[in-house]
């Protein structure tokens, strides 16, 4: 059973969800909070282990307290279900540690799906959102990303084949390279990208990363 706690400021949305998620088979709603500051002693007491939060919120924000959760409850999947598209609340959740950036016109399949996937340790995106994290590492602005910055050749034929689902010992076999290297390789893809880990790098990379070379 996935123990979901619903964050947001407004009553109806949080109503709406909860109906939406009661009749879902291995879901459970077990907590509700209109901001961040009512959250964290709800997470403490209940052990939930995903977050539905949304970015805006009076008193304590959606990424305050994803990044307060990442700190003392990491075992929380944190998605952000929101109406906000703005740099400050997209980048601001994924640097915070949040696995999932959905907007609030996503179908109840696709928010079902993607309770599901973080739980198991994925990463999710709406399209809209991983097209807008595309254009900024594809085009980043140069006085926050200058261009040595962008992957070399070889991290992005590295993190093409990462994008596959292939190992670090299939990737250094294809390119002729060591186990070691090529573990180098995506350490320096993710810290160039603002990425946290291989699920991210993969997300990113097949949604047109690749065009970076």
């Amino acid at each position: 059973m996935i123990r979901v706690i619903l964050v947001d400021d407004q009553v109806l949305m949080r109503r709406g969800l909860r109906t939406l998620l009661d009749v879902e088979e291995g879901v459970e709603v077990v907590a509700e909070a209109a901001n961040g500051a009512e959250a964290l002693p709800m997470v403490a007491a209940q052990r939930p282990d995903v977050a539905l939060v949304d970015a805006r919120m009076p008193v304590m924000d959606g990424v305050t307290l994803i990044a307060a959760l990442t700190e003392d409850f990491p075992h929380v999947a944190c998605i952000v279900l929101t109406t906000f598209e703005e740099d400050e609340y997209l980048f601001g959740a994924l640097r915070a540690g949040a696995r999932g950036y959905l907007l609030k016109d996503t179908s109840p399949d696709d928010l079902v799906a993607a309770i599901h996937k973080v739980a198991a340790g994925k990463t999710v995106l709406d399209s809209p959102v991983a097209a807008r994290l595309v254009a900024e590492i594809v085009h980043p602005h140069p006085a926050e990303v200058p261009h040595h910055e962008l992957l070399s050749s070889r991290e992005a034929d590295v993190a093409a084949l990462v994008a596959t689902g292939a190992s670090n010992k299939e990737i250094a076999a294809h390119l002729f390279i060591t186990e070691g290297t090529v573990k180098n390789h995506v350490s320096s893809a993710l810290r160039k990208l603002g990425l946290r880990d291989r699920t991210q790098l993969a997300l990113v990379v097949r949604s047109g990363i690749s065009e970076t070379r």
